[in-house]
């Protein structure tokens, strides 16, 4: 049995910096564990990679040879992985049985809200290695500085939930660049995490962002549709405070049953005061 994190979000959201970040914490809690690279075209890559899809097949190579754009080219190489799945699954099983599972997806937001192929290779996932997933989906915090991307954001999120079929934590990264933006806040922080009342967003709307009656109507219906399901909210992330980072990480481990199962002795690690881990992550 495999536990993990598909770590997604669109680009710009701070994925990779994520994955480097979590990477620190599970070393400084001695947990196993490797960072697989499923971006062909991301050639920066500031954690220490276990596996890389770059290994496989080339991105820049796909679209010269197939004269595709970089979406097309992405998509498939996606799709050439999941023909090629045992590439991936034995490289796991022989060298990194046991180990947590941090995969580290592209920002193109079609491959997790309706293109199939990152669906299938984890349902692929699931059945060839018992792998247990939470998927992660990184927003970009300063969205919450505007009322339409913030909102476009719920529902990429709820698509992707949608898709993927996968226990789901929304987070909200890079707070730590809203000290910047305050002023541009309509509500406090946690109004935008806890996704509640979405009607008074729409009322501060109308001041900053003009609109005409049809479109506020249409508006007011996506955040009907939103809090009628009441299935997004969002945990706050500063990938720079530990325990930030250690607290977002407890949730996912409740949510992909990595704390319920067999794993209590490393479980109990987090019951440890922070100060134990400022010699050995430096996040």
């Amino acid at each position: 049995m495999w536990y993990g994190q598909l770590v997604i979000g669109p680009p710009g959201s701070g994925k990779s910096t994520y994955c480097n970040g979590m990477q620190q914490m599970l070393r400084a809690l001695h947990r196993p564990h490797i960072v697989v690279n499923l971006d062909p075209a991301n050639d920066f890559l500031p954690y220490d990679c276990a596996v890389n899809l770059r290994d496989l097949i080339d991105h820049k190579e796909v679209m010269e040879k197939h004269r595709l754009g970089p979406n097309g080219g992405l998509l498939y190489c996606l799709e050439y992985l999941l023909v090629n799945i045992d590439w991936l699954t034995e490289k796991l099983t022989r060298d990194f049985k046991g180990h947590y599972i941090l995969l580290d997806c592209p920002g193109q937001v079609e491959v997790y809200t309706h293109h199939e192929c990152m669906q299938r290779i984890v349902q692929r996932l699931q059945k060839d290695l018992d792998a247990r997933l939470t998927a992660v989906h990184l927003v970009d915090s300063t969205l919450c500085t505007d009322g339409y991307k913030y909102i476009s954001a719920l529902l990429v999120s709820l698509s992707g939930q949608l898709l993927l079929e996968l226990p789901h934590v929304n987070v909200l990264s890079k707070i730590d660049l809203l000290k910047h933006h305050r002023d541009q806040l309509a509500f406090r922080l946690e109004y935008f995490a806890e996704v509640q009342d979405l009607s008074e967003l729409v009322t501060a709307m109308e001041n900053t962002h003009p609109m005409t009656a049809k479109m506020k109507e249409h508006t007011e219906l996506l955040c009907e549709l939103i809090e009628d399901y009441n299935l997004v909210s969002f945990r706050l992330l500063d990938i720079q405070e530990k325990s930030s980072v250690l607290s977002l990480l407890k949730v996912i481990d409740l949510a992909n049953g990595y704390s319920l199962g067999n794993m209590a002795a490393d479980f109990n690690i987090f019951s440890v005061s922070l100060d134990n881990t400022e010699d050995t992550a430096d996040l």
